[in-house]
């Protein structure tokens, strides 16, 4: 037994098709982009209302195609030769056409591509007049957000419809010429979401919201544990938001146990650990003194002492701006052992718990030393013991730096005294993610403006060690940077970047534009998105998965990670 299913009945007039108690009216593609990107199609699929949309595909066969670049080429030749034989300044469009055909008939003659007859036609369907007038301005307007020109079949809605029922059957016959590579970013099966679980696999249990998807109105929802490593990198110009987005990553990291130590270098991040109960470290403070000799508590590997001193003279070489000479080494070297021998502190970790010396006890035993190069050492040591230099070292540590946030403050340091201050908050984190005893954590180092720190050998040493010894660790390292140029321009950087698993690009300055664009191999449509975004927009890059995401965030969040006048308290209030 069969049935017919059809409407019963069907009303033509020259704007619009009543079918059954509904209104449809079709829209046809008369113009596309010059350049597009993957899923470009995806404004209009993605339009709330009921819209059908037939994309109708005919091969062209390749002596065809040849035949018919041919004679475009010809015209386009034809067309130059004219405006030079009268003296007229060459067509724009004409040279970027000519241009163009010459590239696309290389690649069909190569077989890298084929021509296709395509139409794409669009049938809006409302259940009164008024609507449908209405649905059908949207969807002219979400095309026109795409660059994409739309006309009514007038008079032709009939088979206009008609085209767009799952027939195979292209009455309206307003087609154009599209390019393999053309065709396969208008796939409307591609989508620019993320790519969800496949049927079978279970569904993601971790991430944070990275924020919206503005192409699709989709939820960007990324979880970096779940990558072959946990680091991520966020590059972007001043002012384009990197900070707001990091710090709700941090925030939403935190909602999961994630326990997180930031480098700030502007005072960015303490209203956020002052409202989650984190712990601040202000190096230059008055009252904050770390004492670089103190060994790691809780670690009773048997080589705890020899680290300790390798540490002490990267320490020494940062003081100095160099490398000492190998005699001042030597009586380094001895020094460090003595002075420690001399707090009763052994390589047996039942000795670990004595007080520890300060750096100015290690400059007294090289002053008691009879080897020339040790009191030259000494002597080269005084400002940072004696001097201007030592309020950071003059007492014994005064602050444990522990708890689920611990914000490194670099604010208040004077720019003499801030690499050190940094090697020394670089070598807490490092021991707190390198200790054997921790419990199974998972932890997030973030170094903002991480610029500052490549520019610092012993800085870039260490985002490149973290950056590939963090994920042995359950830690993932999060590079903030909007000095792209030190970033991208040197070894290191560059290694640091390559092994970051989520990339983040916000809004970037046109002078940065392309070294960005060829390090992270962007298309052109990419480069421009970058280029016009606006604040807080941004490019997820993960692998083959590229989206855009705009950050979002409730009001508490807002209020957290804003820079706004209005909701920045008072330094009081830190």
């Amino acid at each position: 037994m069969t049935a017919t299913v059809a409407p019963a009945s069907v009303e033509v007039t020259p704007r619009y098709l009543r079918v059954g108690d509904g209104y449809a009216a079709t829209l046809v593609v008369t113009g596309y982009p010059a350049e597009v990107g993957p899923a470009w199609l995806d404004p209009l699929l993605s339009w709330p209302g009921r819209l059908d949309l037939a994309l109708h595909i005919d091969p062209i066969p390749a002596p065809t195609a040849a035949a018919r670049l041919r004679t475009q080429r010809a015209r386009f030749e034809s067309s130059r030769r004219a405006d030079a034989d009268k003296g007229r300044l060459s067509d724009p469009s004409v040279e970027a056409a000519a241009d163009d055909a010459a590239d696309l008939a290389q690649r069909l003659a190569r077989g890298a591509a084929k021509l296709f007859r395509v139409g794409l036609y669009l049938t809006v369907h409302a259940r009164t007049e008024d609507e449908l007038a209405e649905a059908c301005a949207q969807v002219k307007a979400a095309a026109a957000s795409t660059l994409i020109e739309v006309a009514p079949a007038t008079w032709r809605h009939l088979p206009g419809w008609a085209t767009t029922l799952p027939l195979g059957t292209d009455a309206l016959q307003m087609r154009r010429t599209m390019d393999t590579q053309a065709l396969a970013a208008a796939f409307p099966l591609a989508s620019p979401d993320l790519p969800a679980p496949l049927p079978g696999e279970p569904a993601a249990a971790g991430g944070v919201l990275y924020g919206i998807n503005p192409d699709s109105s989709g939820v960007v929802w990324w979880d970096r544990w779940a990558q072959e490593n946990y680091n991520s990198v966020v590059l972007a110009r001043s002012g384009a938001g990197k900070s707001y987005f990091v710090k709700l990553d941090v925030l939403r990291n935190l909602y999961q146990g994630v326990h997180v130590s930031v480098i700030d270098p502007e005072d960015e991040y303490l209203r956020l650990a002052n409202a989650v109960g984190g712990t601040i470290v202000r190096l230059g403070a008055h009252s904050v003194k770390i004492n670089p000799l103190d060994l790691p508590v809780g670690d009773t590997r048997p080589d705890v002492l020899t680290r300790r001193g390798l540490f002490l003279h990267t320490l020494v070489s940062v003081l100095l701006g160099q490398q000492p000479p190998p005699g001042e080494r030597a009586a380094l070297d001895r020094a460090i052992l003595a002075v420690y021998r001399h707090s009763g502190i052994t390589p047996d970790p039942a000795t670990h718990h004595r007080p520890a010396p300060l750096l100015k006890d290690l400059t007294t035993t090289l002053q008691r030393d009879d080897d020339p190069a040790a009191a030259q050492l000494a002597a080269r040591l005084t400002p940072w013991v004696d001097g201007s230099f030592k309020s950071l070292f003059d007492a014994p540590s005064t602050t444990r730096p522990d708890g689920h946030l611990v914000v490194w403050s670099l604010r208040q340091l004077p720019d003499e005294l801030r690499t050190v201050g940094t090697l020394l908050a670089l070598d807490s984190i490092w021991r707190a993610v390198d200790a054997p005893s921790r419990p199974a954590i998972r932890r997030l180092v973030v170094v903002d403006e991480a610029w500052l720190l490549m520019r610092d050998g012993e800085g870039a040493r260490f985002l490149f060690r973290m950056s590939k010894a963090g994920r042995k660790r359950n830690t993932g390292l999060t590079v903030v940077t909007q000095d792209v140029g030190d970033v991208l321009g040197t070894d290191l950087g560059q290694a640091v970047v390559s092994n970051a698993a989520t990339q983040i690009l916000l809004k970037q300055a046109p002078q940065a534009i392309d070294a960005v664009g060829d390090a992270f191999g962007l298309t052109s449509g990419e480069r421009h998105i970058l280029l016009s975004t606006p604040i807080g927009h941004g490019l997820l890059i993960a692998g083959t998965n590229r989206t855009r995401f705009e950050a979002i965030s409730s009001p508490e969040e807002h209020q957290l990670a804003t820079t706004s006048p209005e909701f920045v308290a008072s330094p009081e209030d830190f």
